[in-house]
C-alpha cells in the first residue's frame, strides 16, 4: 500500500513538474455520471455493473497537457447463487491526458491513470471482505467546450485492479462516463 501510494506521489509530481514550467495554465473543477463494470474472478465469477459518479480537479497547461485528480463511487448489488453480495468502491485517480485539437471547440484526448481503489464487498451469508489496492490504466475521448468556461468530456477508461480476497479477485474495472467541467 505505501509504495502504491509513493508511485501515485511519483508520478503525478513528475509529470506537474515538468509541465508546469509552460506558460498558460487554466484550472477547473466538475463532475461525472457514467456506467461501470467490474470484472470479478474466483468465487464471484461475475460482471458487477452500475451507474458511476465522479468528481474532479485539475489544469490544462498551454490548451494541451491536462492533469486531473479524480474520485469516483460505485455501489452495486448482486446474487452469487443463494447469497446477496454488494460491492461498493471508491475510487482516487490521479490522470495524465494529451489533448488532441479537431476543431477550435473539440479535442479528442488519451492518457494513463493511476491510483488508489478501496473495494468493500458484503455477503449476506459470509460477512464483508474490503481492501485498498494499486490501480492503473488508461483513458481516451472527446472533450468540447461549450462556452468560454464550461467544457463536457465523453470518456472511455480502462482499469487494472489487484483486490484479492479469499476466493474472490477483482480484475478489471471499465468505466464511460459523461462529465462536466468548469474553467476559472
Amino acid at each position: 500500500m505505501k509504495k502504491s501510494v509513493l508511485a501515485v506521489v511519483l508520478f503525478s509530481g513528475a509529470l506537474s513538474s515538468s509541465v508546469m514550467a509552460q506558460s498558460h495554465v487554466e484550472s477547473f473543477i466538475g463532475g461525472g455520471i457514467g456506467y461501470q463494470t467490474d470484472t470479478f474472478k474466483g468465487d464471484a465469477n461475475k460482471h458487477s455493473e452500475d451507474a458511476s459518479y465522479q468528481l474532479r480537479a485539475g489544469v490544462i497547461i498551454n490548451d494541451h497537457h491536462r492533469l486531473s485528480a479524480t474520485y469516483g463511487f460505485k455501489k452495486d448489488r448482486y446474487s452469487i447463487e443463494d447469497d446477496k453480495a454488494k460491492h461498493t468502491q471508491n475510487l482516487f485517480l490521479t490522470s495524465y491526458d494529451y489533448l488532441m485539437p479537431v476543431t477550435s471547440t473539440i479535442n479528442l484526448f488519451a492518457g494513463p491513470s493511476m491510483g488508489i481503489s478501496h473495494d468493500r464487498i458484503s455477503y449476506s451469508n459470509a460477512g464483508a471482505q474490503s481492501a485498498s489496492d494499486f490501480v492503473w490504466g488508461g483513458q481516451v475521448g472527446a472533450n468540447i467546450q461549450l462556452t468560454s468556461h464550461i467544457s463536457s468530456d465523453l470518456t472511455y477508461r480502462y482499469l487494472d485492479q489487484n483486490y484479492k480476497q479469499a476466493n474472490t479477485r477483482l480484475k478489471v474495472t471499465e468505466q464511460v462516463v459523461w462529465s462536466v467541467d468548469y474553467k476559472f
